[in-house]
């Protein structure tokens, strides 16, 4: 699916989103450039928007972008190259819940929109564990539902009526632009995914609701 839709992902990304994802994506950088980290994996990285992001703002940073569709790994390598970031930033086909990384060997972890398609979420969970250096963190930035009733009807309207058909019409792909907002409604609530962070051993979780609670940032730190 994501092979399908990765000529036109970003173009949809910023027009669905009116482009708040962008401004999403900037606070994610800030937190992780507080961190000074030498050592970044972004996970699901899709078309590389956040992991170049990273290597701009993040002059020290060696960035690994981890991705299972080809595609998508494809659009974002032309991406690099054009912004002149080859040296920086690394891209492999991976699989985030068998991840090909040593132990204790990353500086911070970063999910962008990308948790919510695990296919088991406290394994790719515990994989980021296991890449991670003590003291290391995770970030993931993830879509949640509005936890105020109009603001969750408001989006349920503006997903069904609008993400839908003109994502499908865009992407010539009709399922995806099913599946994502499906996907988005589907995910566990905030309580519940920081309760998974803790389970598998992050200590010092948080999280950030971002407009309205249309997503969220959750930060957790390896002990």
């Amino acid at each position: 699916m994501f092979d399908n839709i990765a000529p036109t992902y970003d173009r949809l990304n910023h027009i669905l989103s009116f482009s708040i994802d962008k401004i999403w994506r900037r606070r994610v950088v800030r937190k992780v450039r507080k961190m000074k980290p030498q050592r970044i994996m972004d996970l699901a990285t899709g078309t590389g928007d956040l992991a170049i992001k990273l290597a701009k703002r993040i002059p020290q940073a060696r960035v690994m972008g981890v991705d299972l569709s080809e595609n998508m790994l494809e659009v974002a390598a032309e991406k690099v190259r054009r912004q002149g970031l080859d040296d920086r930033i690394a891209l492999y086909q991976g699989d985030a819940e068998q991840l090909d990384v040593a132990d204790n060997l990353l500086d911070v972890v970063t999910v962008a929109f990308g948790v919510r398609n695990f296919g088991n979420i406290e394994q790719g969970l515990s994989e980021i564990m296991r890449t991670l250096r003590s003291g290391g963190h995770i970030v993931v930035l993830e879509f949640s539902m509005p936890p105020n009733p109009l603001v969750r009807k408001m989006y349920g309207l503006y997903s069904n009526h609008v993400m839908r058909p003109v994502g499908g019409m865009v992407s010539h792909d009709d399922k995806a632009y099913y599946y994502l907002p499906a996907s988005i409604a589907e995910f566990h609530p905030p309580h519940e995914f920081m309760d998974m962070l803790r389970k598998v051993g992050f200590e010092d979780c948080y999280r950030r609701s971002q407009s309205l609670g249309i997503a969220q940032i959750y930060v957790g730190r390896k002990p």
